[in-house]
């Protein structure tokens, strides 16, 4: 797959402890994202974060938090996106989804298992 010119960058905000049918929510989404032939997705773990409720997360040693803020970043066609949404829509019930324009400078990878 290769992509290039304009795109959307889709990010989700969601908790740690979320799930989804009995499993992560991070790795059902992953999952789905794969399934559904997305570009890619990139999982990033915060370290320290507040959302609607408040109350604030941290990995402080002082304060060991099991709920830590989640961040998914999937970039790929806006075709693709737009698809992938109503998808997500069912499996985010507490969260932060954004939409963003971007433009993909450079998207390449080898043959599958490099």
């Amino acid at each position: 797959m290769k992509i290039h010119g304009p795109a959307k960058k889709l990010r989700v905000y969601i908790g740690e402890s979320d799930s989804w049918h009995g499993k992560a929510l991070h790795t059902a989404i992953v999952e789905r994202a794969r399934k559904e032939g997305l570009a890619g997705v990139t999982v990033l773990r915060g370290v320290e974060g507040f959302g609607a409720n408040s109350r604030i997360k941290t990995a402080s040693i002082l304060r060991l938090s099991e709920d830590l803020p989640i961040v998914l970043e999937i970039v790929d066609t806006a075709e693709r996106i737009d698809l992938f949404l109503p998808l997500l829509d069912e499996m985010v019930s507490e969260g932060l989804v954004l939409v963003q324009d971007c433009e993909v400078i450079k998207y390449v990878h080898g043959p599958e298992g490099e």
